[in-house]
């Protein structure tokens, strides 16, 4: 009874560990950054061998099966809380207010945030889009700001993989 529900125990592990990695390894690969990734990718490869290894030389045991596939799922979760807590890479914020467009861009300015001011046509006639990039760790932070600043401000978000001159630019 205790092998069957260790070797469950076992097989989640594992494939927490790789699809965890999994998750993680995408992200750096939509980065670009391919040494990283491979280095990754041999790990999440390595560990999930092992996983399939002990599913097939045990296919008769039911648990190991359920450890698998609940292993997958807690591994995703993981990977996904991982990477929003360490904010690899930029997004692009997209911000809409329509009258506190310009406290707005002061506070960010203010701030030292690089942002651009587009004039834009709405439903309702002119609009003016705030865009700026930044990391994407500082999201959650600017999203609760400008929603201080103006609760009704309509912001998008989208991952950026901003030019090398472009990163120096943000963070002066």
């Amino acid at each position: 009874m205790w092998e069957v529900i260790g070797g469950a125990t076992f097989i989640a592990c594992m494939r927490i560990c790789d699809v965890t990695l999994d998750t993680i390894r995408v992200i750096i690969v939509v980065q670009g950054k391919k040494y990283l990734a491979g280095l990754i990718g041999f790990f999440e490869i390595l560990i999930w061998v092992f996983a399939i290894r002990y599913v097939f030389q045990h296919l008769d045991v039911i648990p190991n099966l359920f450890g698998y596939a609940i292993g997958f799922g807690i591994g995703n979760i993981l990977g996904i809380t991982i990477e929003q807590k360490i904010g690899l890479g930029f997004v692009q914020l997209n911000i809409i207010s329509m009258h506190f467009t310009d406290i707005i861009a002061d506070y960010l300015r203010k701030a030292h945030y690089a942002l651009t001011i587009l004039p834009g046509e709405g439903g309702t006639g002119g609009v003016s889009v705030i865009v700026l990039i930044i990391e994407r760790k500082e999201q959650k932070k600017l999203i609760k700001l400008i929603k201080s600043i103006d609760a009704h401000a309509f912001i998008t978000v989208q991952s950026s993989i901003p030019h090398r001159e472009l990163r120096y630019m943000a963070k002066k």
